[in-house]
């Protein structure tokens, strides 16, 4: 009999893991919210319309045939037994019986207890927030160009991204790299009018990257007009107004959350040891105990090689579940790997990148964020597909508001009320 394995989470780690265990023979069942799993460091490629919101999402039951896909969440675990409880959106649970647990249950938003955040900021963490967000934004576009208001166009034109670390870099350098490109065909608007804002509580952006990139790429998106503001945070949000830790108050209609990550906080109430940032805690093989095993960012892995902990990344995340799959079905060995390095792109043509400890800038940087990118989509049709889209629309796609999406039943509402009014 093969062995059963549950995994729970269906993102990159997830996926890779399921994928390696069918290949080894397992009775595989993934558990996953969605049925669907986000490439996550496409994000900003998405939100700018360089990249399709479908070709950054890979369908879970077409990448894992042979596996059983429930939509659900994993609420309990009786670790003695060997059961897993799932429930489904509509509330049922249901008990998953396993030779092995899996925990791929990844990460979400870091979130601080700043008024209005809730309310009035936009995530980057999901697709349907980096469709938002470029929506968001030619829709300002739309509103600026239009007002007769002054006040009303500076706040539709101002940006603010808080959080300066890969994510909030490479969105607020795609959609400015895009705004730039659009901006022109707008009547009485012109790029000198749009304002872009980081705001980063550390001491510098990027402080993933080497000292000399990260200055590099500050210095980049100062001469595009971009504000850097490191050692602030946001302190309150309102409708139409940020207010900063130094005082600032600025005008804007759009503040974008990426302030970093935290382990999926439905791990500490499964009972499971789990270190101060919420992570589950793993010994050098992803063996978190008896029959449960843990990998992504999720987990607290040793890292053998440079010391301390393997950070939150897909390089690692793919490596963990090709060992993870070999450890579980054969002899366990520990999980080692030195990073090959750190991508950014900062933009059409611009980027920063350490590879093997060899600094990139610019284009040779920007090149090898997108083979990189465009290799590890983990579907072949789609890493086609992108690779194409990229190479035929060199100069970036020509984007266009469609806000309409985010409230479908709108129009058909509207109708409706006008037809009864008559």
């Amino acid at each position: 009999m093969s062995r059963r394995v549950v995994v729970a989470g269906g993102g990159y780690a997830g996926l890779a893991a399921a994928r390696l265990l069918l290949k080894r023979g397992c009775e595989v069942t993934v558990v996953n919210p969605h049925g669907y799993m986000t490439y996550q460091p496409l994000l900003p490629e998405t939100a700018a319309a360089t990249v399709h919101a479908g070709h950054v999402v890979v369908p879970l039951r077409s990448a894992l045939p042979g596996a059983r896909v429930l939509t659900g969440s994993l609420v309990a675990v009786d670790r003695s037994a060997r059961v897993a409880d799932v429930a489904a959106p509509d509330g049922t649970v249901q008990r998953l019986e396993y030779d092995d647990l899996v925990l791929a249950l990844g990460s979400v938003t870091r979130a601080f207890p700043v008024p209005g955040l809730a309310e009035h900021a936009v995530g980057f963490r999901t697709v349907e927030e980096a469709l938002h967000l470029g929506n968001r934004i030619l829709g300002r576009l739309e509103l600026a160009a239009t007002t007769a208001d002054p006040d009303a166009r500076a706040r539709a034109l101002t940006f603010v991204f808080v959080g300066g670390g890969y994510a909030g870099v490479e969105a607020l350098a795609e959609l400015e790299d895009m705004v730039r490109r659009v901006l022109p065909r707008y009547d009485g608007l012109s790029v000198a009018d749009a304002r872009w804002v980081m705001v980063e509580a550390g001491p510098r952006i990027l402080g993933q990257l080497p000292d000399r990139l990260a200055r590099y790429a500050a210095a980049q998106l100062r001469e595009r007009g971009v504000e850097i503001r490191t050692a602030t945070s946001l302190t309150e949000l309102t409708e139409g107004r940020a207010v900063l830790s130094d005082g600032t108050v600025i005008a804007t209609d759009t503040v974008v959350w990426t302030a970093g990550v935290v382990a999926n906080p439905a791990l500490r109430s499964l009972g499971l040891p789990c270190d101060p940032a919420g992570r589950v805690v793993t010994d050098e093989f992803l063996r978190v105990g008896d029959g449960v095993w843990a990998l992504g960012d999720c987990a607290a892995v040793p890292d053998l090689v440079g010391g301390g902990l393997c950070p939150p990344t897909a390089q690692h995340a793919v490596r963990q579940a090709a060992r993870l799959s070999r450890n579980l079905t054969g002899r366990p060995a520990p999980y080692r790997h030195k990073d090959a390095g750190a991508v950014a792109s900062l933009g059409l043509r611009k980027g920063v990148a350490e590879l093997y400890g060899v600094p990139l800038r610019g284009l040779p940087a920007w090149l090898v964020h997108r083979l990189y990118h465009g290799s590890r989509l983990p579907c072949s049709k789609r890493r086609l597909l992108v690779n194409l889209i990229w190479a035929l629309g060199a100069r970036g796609r020509d984007p266009v508001a469609v806000t309409a999406i985010e409230s479908p039943r709108a129009a058909l509402r509207d109708a409706i009320h006008a037809q009864a009014a008559d």
